[in-house]
């Protein structure tokens, strides 16, 4: 839902003592619709702004003239002719550099405000401005069994019931593919499974990636077979395609822009995805970082301007960090939240619709370190009035295992995240002048009966729904409940259930006499 947020409900004019604590739980439990509910998908972000406009300024500068001094090597023969046919120049070292008007001129023609479709319209992203959504993606090759405390190669089960767990979460906005179908060697087959089974567990919005261009042609073919018809899909395109087009530094991925460029022919919207890590693949000042994403992005944004003029892509300045120390990544890093949210700054800077990475756990359980990570960059990424808020939920180990227990965690992780995005709103209404007036002079000196309290229980506060807030004696009464326990009883009872976003049987028995579907039907 992309609903902005509403004014509370007006204040009593007088306190009662109706109901009570039944009241109260009377009123938590009751259904509410989904523009009331206290955070949602699109809030307005944009209250955190690491960077100076002087700073985006500079950033933007050293941009325009890395791409033109520097400029991009290995581009496919198709993306030199699209390129220099667009006024990009070839120099004779191969590489093509992007003059600033150029640059400037494809600026002027990339999609703003761009919507994002689920199967399900209820579930359409609008990317505008600077409204929050939260989902997850990766490419995490291990499953964290947190019973065993060890990690086991993912399946396309795994992926297929990530997908079915996401479609139950509130909080969690959309669907990126999060883990590999390690149990399918057959690429083709294994990309053509990862959209089978992401699209027939959840009806929101899917990303995927594939492998080679040539596998382009059969997604399409299914996805045209779930949308009913090649129309009805690209009226409605569902899945995206979430493509590394370029290798850091300043390289284009060859392969990845061929299939961006076929993705960008069937009608399928487009992640620029740039994700160098500071210290190895991209500079290792948090600035230089920045500078050379949003760099390979701009180069990006020429690409498929070039080719469609505002086809819907996404600025997918993505950079992660390394701790220097090893080399290795380190995606739960204060350096890291600094970096994502700095990466939001130059989107809204742009005026584009922008992704970029958080959420991600070097820990590898969900822990205290694993919650202290995830939430940093997730709160951070939301205050900077990020779009898409990629790998946010349920990724452990920078990024090589996912849990699916912590997914279900993040929800209430991610929902608090968007409470503290929506923000304070402040009317004559919420100062409550009047409700204190009435409570403090002949009132029953406390606000816990009061009208306002009862209306603004579900509108102004957000309950987790896994987390525990009980008394250590109730704690003690309830057997005390462990988190990560209730986690996996919640999933559970998702995963025990059918499927909600399943096809019908005669779309699915079709695609399954198309294509080798590895699921059981």
């Amino acid at each position: 839902m992309t609903v902005e947020a509403t004014e509370p409900p007006p204040p009593s004019r007088g306190p009662t003592r109706s109901g009570g604590r039944a009241a109260r739980h009377a009123a938590r439990s009751a259904p509410l619709a989904s523009d009331k509910r206290p955070v949602r998908a699109g809030l307005t972000g944009g209250q955190y702004s690491p960077l100076t406009q002087a700073e985006v300024l500079r950033i933007h500068d050293t941009a325009l003239r890395a791409l033109e001094e520097i400029g991009l090597a290995d581009a496919p023969p198709s993306g030199v002719r699209i390129l220099t046919g667009a006024g990009a120049v070839q120099g004779a070292d191969g590489r093509i550099r992007f003059p600033r008007a150029l640059v400037e001129d494809m600026l002027a023609l990339a999609a703003r405000d761009l919507t994002l479709h689920g199967r399900d319209p209820a579930h359409d992203l609008l990317l505008s401005g600077n409204r929050v959504h939260y989902g997850t993606a990766g490419a995490a090759v291990h499953v964290v069994d947190v019973e065993g405390r060890k990690y086991r190669e993912s399946t396309v089960q795994d992926l297929h019931d990530a997908a079915r767990i996401v479609n139950q979460l509130d909080n969690i906005h959309f669907l990126q593919r999060p883990m590999v179908c390690r149990d399918i060697p057959d690429n083709r087959e294994m990309d053509l499974n990862t959209i089978y089974a992401c699209c027939t567990g959840t009806s929101k919005h899917v990303g995927t990636s594939f492998t080679e261009p040539g596998f382009v042609p059969d997604a399409f073919e299914m996805l045209h077979m779930i949308a009913g018809g090649e129309a009805a899909w690209r009226a409605r395109p569902f899945v995206s395609n979430s493509n590394c087009f370029v290798v850091p530094p300043m390289k284009f991925a060859t392969e990845s822009c061929q299939v961006m460029e076929a993705c960008i022919a069937g009608g399928m919207p487009v992640l620029l995805l740039s994700a160098g890590q500071a210290g190895a693949t991209a500079p290792a000042p948090i600035a230089g970082a920045i500078v050379q994403a949003v760099a390979e992005c701009l180069a990006g944004v020429v690409y498929v301007n070039a080719i469609a003029p505002g086809h819907p892509a996404i600025f997918g300045t993505w950079p992660f960090v390394s701790d220097l120390r090893t080399g290795a990544m380190s995606g739960g890093s204060g350096e890291q939240a600094l970096l994502t949210a700095g990466c939001a700054q130059m989107h809204r800077f742009y005026g584009l619709p922008g992704g970029a990475a958080a959420g991600i756990a070097d820990a590898k359980l969900p822990d205290m370190q694993a919650g202290w990570e995830q939430m940093c960059s997730n709160v951070m990424a939301g205050l900077s009035g990020l779009n898409m808020i990629y790998e946010a939920a349920g990724m452990h180990a920078s990024l090589l295992g996912y849990c699916l227990e912590s997914l279900i965690l993040g929800d209430d992780l991610i929902g608090q995240a968007l409470r503290c995005v929506r923000g304070i709103e402040v009317t004559d209404d919420t100062m409550a002048l009047e409700t204190m007036r009435t409570t403090c002079i002949g009132g029953p000196g406390h606000y816990l009966g009061s009208d306002q309290t009862l209306a603004l229980m579900q509108t102004e506060y957000i309950y987790p729904a896994t987390a525990d807030r009980t008394s250590p004696k109730e704690w003690e009464e309830k057997n005390r409940p462990d988190l990560v326990k209730s986690a996996t009883a919640r999933k559970e009872r998702i995963l025990s259930e059918p499927s909600a976003a399943r096809l019908d049987p005669v779309t699915d028995a079709a695609i399954r006499a198309r294509f080798r579907i590895h699921l059981p039907g």
